[in-house]
């Protein structure tokens, strides 16, 4: 049943790109008023609310994304997965997403759109991986610090369980001055088929060969963590991850994750 609800990580993506020689730079190169920018990372355990999608292994993400000056954009993120005994996943996870970002008040950035979680190399029949999850935001600074408050909503689905499962979390955000690192803090709740208590209440159920210990509660998940910025397109970081449930090495325990990431 864990393994219907979503991927144990890891998709490659590699981005290239063409220079164009002076003679052509004005063909080749993208309108002003689009931008596109993305990056290639390896983290130490792929963490996604709360919860390991790598088996507390190594994974190389990275993603594409395409912006408009009217704040419309849409991109590509992907990341390797770890192998799912009934191979419904794959070995890889591939998120569609497309939304529009801008002011909607003075120091208030909103931001909205959905997102397509896809396995393409899943291949278990009647089982199927991918569902839609709609987002909303909103960011503002307070003094030093950026705050982020937002709401994830994915309704019933075949990939859920036939469940809905709804998520909202917070970030923190802010630089210690004259260096070149970073802070962040993280804290989110899940309510419904991804619940971290669901989750692991029932790999309990199952070693315990016990249904009562199920629980459709839902649960927090949190993280800490510090990036330090090599220069403007590498940087390195790590985070300090914890979440709600019982504790399973390589899925649902406490963990420090570390990331390496290059932008683009």
């Amino acid at each position: 049943m864990l393994t219907s609800i979503r991927g144990l990580l890891a998709a490659t993506v590699l981005a290239g790109g063409m220079l164009a020689s002076p003679a052509f730079a004005d063909e080749t190169d993208p309108p002003k008023d689009i931008e596109i920018t993305g990056y290639v990372s390896g983290v130490t355990d792929y963490r996604w609310r709360g919860l390991s999608y790598s088996g507390g292994d190594f994974a190389v993400q990275g993603q594409i994304n395409v912006g408009h000056s009217s704040g419309l954009y849409a991109g590509l993120w992907a990341s390797s997965l770890e192998q799912d005994a009934l191979d419904i996943y794959g070995s890889a996870e591939l998120d569609v997403y497309a939304g529009w970002s801008g002011d909607v008040a003075s120091g208030l950035t909103a931001d909205v759109g959905v997102t397509w979680y896809t396995y393409p190399n899943g291949t278990a029949p009647g089982l199927p991986g991918n569902y839609f999850e709609p987002y909303a935001s909103l960011s503002t600074g307070l003094g030093p610090v950026t705050a982020k408050v937002g709401v994830n909503y994915a309704w019933k689905q075949d990939a859920l369980g036939g469940e809905d499962n709804f998520y909202v979390f917070g970030d923190l955000g802010t630089s210690i001055p004259g260096t070149p690192i970073d802070l962040n803090a993280h804290l989110g709740y899940t309510d419904g088929a991804l619940s971290p208590k669901f989750l692991t209440s029932v790999i309990a159920a199952a070693d315990a060969e016990d249904l009562s210990l199920i629980t459709t509660d839902g649960g927090f998940d949190y993280s800490v963590g510090a990036t330090y910025n090599i220069n403007d397109n590498l940087s390195v970081g790590v985070s300090y991850v914890g979440v709600d449930g019982y504790s399973y090495d390589g899925f649902s325990n406490d963990a420090v994750v570390g990331t390496v990431k290059l932008a683009f």
